[in-house]
């Protein structure tokens, strides 16, 4: 999956190609987060952003014979317009997923590409439609097969939904099965994570919304109108998912993720990158308890890098499938440096498991501990006696086929419609070798400075 911007906050023109391992650098107010909230924001919406049209002579046929057959190879050719289509009304919702002005996005692009020739559908589907304790029909895929069969459970005059409610619901499975192995569902803990970890029993975005509505109303309420009101917007999409994750602990404790099921050393490594566990209680209390000691923290009492991991730790425990998309802007953030090469190791472990993982960084430390792993993704001698002395795990090894690594600069590309290559803001593919690693140059560049200048100190005088 390629994704194409224009005009995007610092993005003059960029596009960047989705791995199973995604990485954005580069210095500070250069698009990194624009990029990610962007991906996010579609991620979470594409479903109410694709549009499939059933013809109406298909619904005819479902009431009149009680089952219809449609073939799903028909819409699978349709892929390409059905999702330019859904960019272009995505496009005009990017306001409201920055929660910022219209005018910022007026000349704004966001394009998604897709291999349709390599798409593959989802192996067997089977959904009920019903109304109260009544099964009023069905649609049904069968592991294989390209055709969808939607059968009348009732008799044609019980059928109470409109038409066009039927076609909506026909659509809404079509799409599934087009299109849910190929957008991952994603998962975002946003650089403000550690601020709302603190502040989490205060940010009732809804119901701050709500007096703030009152207060300005005065005597002239609607009452209705307030509860059913959506569109306020006051904080970007990425933020708010993050907040209403971690308001909802408690219920969110109560599930287990496969990674919980099937790999608890993938959690004994969390716990390790931590110093301990996270409890919540049955009041909504959140705790951090350190291990090996009998005392109980609270987030204001525990440390910044307990924070910071707060719901990436939760989501691997409780919410974590394989498929996802885990987006992690700045994942060093409050991080020892011996801890951020391990939430590096972590990602390896997670890519393998087959979780995607997408992060913007400025740490040199995780870059340099992701090209140990794949150097040492080789067969080897000496790289397997390395692996073993240093404590490696073949299972945290990557191959620099799974990595896609953007740098956020300045540079020299051609515009869309110009003959002439102009120096803008985009996305530079950074080379990345099975035997050396990623070249991050954004972080060579600082690195090499301070050695010269440090250099010059010690040995100037001579």
């Amino acid at each position: 999956m390629k994704i194409k911007i224009k005009n995007l906050g610092a993005l003059k023109q960029a596009e960047f190609t989705l791995g199973d391992l995604t990485i954005i650098c580069g210095c500070n107010n250069t698009g990194k987060t624009y990029a990610t909230y962007a991906l996010f924001g579609f991620l979470s919406t594409w479903q109410d952003r694709l549009s499939i049209k059933i013809n109406a002579d298909k619904i005819d046929l479902l009431l009149t014979d009680g089952i219809v057959r449609l073939d799903i190879q028909e819409y699978v050719e349709q892929t390409e317009q059905i999702v330019e289509q859904g960019c272009q009304a995505y496009t005009k919702e990017l306001p409201k997923i920055f929660a910022a002005r219209a005018e910022r996005f007026k000349e704004t692009e966001f394009q998604v590409s897709l291999d349709i020739q390599n798409i593959r559908l989802v192996n067997k589907f089977e959904r009920k439609i019903s109304s109260g304790e009544v099964s009023l029909f069905s649609i049904t895929k069968s592991e294989n097969s390209t055709e969808l069969v939607v059968t009348l459970l009732v008799e044609q005059e019980k059928v109470k939904i409109p038409t066009n409610i039927i076609e909506d619901i026909i659509a809404d499975a079509l799409k599934d099965i087009i299109f849910i192995r190929i957008f991952p569902r994603p998962f975002i803990a946003s650089s403000e994570r550690t601020g709302a970890v603190i502040f989490r029993n205060d940010l009732n975005f809804d119901r701050n919304r709500l007096f703030e509505e009152i207060g300005q109303a005065g005597q002239n309420i609607d009452l209705m109108k307030l509860l059913l009101k959506k569109d306020y917007g006051d904080y970007a999409l990425p933020i708010e998912k993050n907040v209403h994750f971690i308001r909802r602990l408690e219920t969110i404790g109560k599930k287990s993720s496969f990674i919980a099921e099937k790999h608890l050393d993938v959690l004994t490594d969390f716990a390790d990158i931590i110093g301990g566990e996270y409890n919540v209680t049955s009041n909504d209390e959140l705790y951090y308890v350190p291990k090996g000691k009998r005392i109980k923290l609270s987030m204001d009492e525990s440390s910044s890098a307990v924070r910071s991991l707060l719901d990436i730790g939760f989501y691997l425990k409780h919410e974590a499938q394989p498929g996802d998309l885990l987006m992690v802007d700045e994942p060093e953030l409050n991080l020892h440096p011996e801890n951020q090469r391990r939430v590096a190791r972590l990602f390896a472990r997670l890519l393998n498991l087959g979780i995607k993982v997408f992060i913007t960084t400025h740490s040199d430390y995780i870059i340099k501990e992701l090209n140990t792993l794949i150097m040492l993704n080789h067969d080897r001698p000496h790289l397997k006696r390395i692996a073993e002395e240093e404590g490696y795990r073949p299972k945290e090894l990557i191959s620099s086929e799974k990595i896609k690594v953007y740098i956020a600069e300045e540079a020299e590309i051609k515009l869309e419609g110009k003959k002439r290559k102009t120096k803008c803001q985009t996305l530079t593919p950074a080379d990345i070798s099975p035997e050396l690693g990623i070249e991050a140059r954004s972080f060579d560049t600082t690195i090499e400075t301070m050695n010269r200048i440090q250099e010059a100190i010690v040995w100037g005088e001579e």
